[in-house]
């Protein structure tokens, strides 16, 4: 058991005391200054380093976005053209099925009769005098020889017309 100081040696160490505390308030103050200083100093790092991330997620999401905008306005354009095909596909059967109806008509027309003398003509002139040549039922005719054969049936005739507009053709597309 320890034995109490007295008075007077409590007094005498009063000056120690205070000298103690004033040093311990001064630490303390200073440790707390050095928090302060580092609490903010790692807040404006971590907000630095936020406004980096979120700059780098930014620019990634822009370069995700610009590759998904490309994909898209190539699908956009290739679905496009697409259409556009069909669509001349569309308009080059339609003249190629209207062609072949007139050609049909013409079994109909007066000259005719003229006009098959004149393929078979043609036939044998192409095949030699000993071709077989008929008559077909669509308009036209068929002529064979050995080892040969020559359709000159409306449609065909009408067809290869259609056929050798080529670049004609592409100015009904054009602007």
């Amino acid at each position: 058991m320890r034995t109490p100081l007295p008075p007077e040696a409590i007094a005498a160490l009063d000056p120690v005391r205070t000298a103690l505390l004033t040093r311990a308030t001064a630490d303390g103050d200073a440790m707390v200054a050095t928090a302060d200083s580092d609490a903010t100093a790692a807040v404006t790092a971590a907000r630095a380093e936020a406004a980096a991330v979120v700059a780098d997620a930014r620019a990634e999401g822009e370069r995700d976005a610009a590759v998904v905008r490309s994909a898209e306005q190539a699908r956009a354009r290739r679905q496009a053209r697409g259409i556009v095909l069909a669509e001349q596909r569309a308009a080059y059967d339609e003249l190629r099925r209207r062609s072949r109806v007139a050609a049909r008509r013409l079994r109909t027309e007066p000259g005719y009769a003229a006009l098959l003398g004149r393929l078979t003509a043609l036939a044998r002139g192409e095949l030699g005098p000993e071709a077989v040549v008929r008559e077909h039922p669509d308009g036209g005719v068929v002529a064979e020889a050995p080892g040969r054969r020559l359709d000159l049936r409306l449609t065909t005739l009408a067809d290869r017309a259609v056929d050798t507009l080529g670049p004609q053709l592409e100015a009904l597309w054009a602007p």
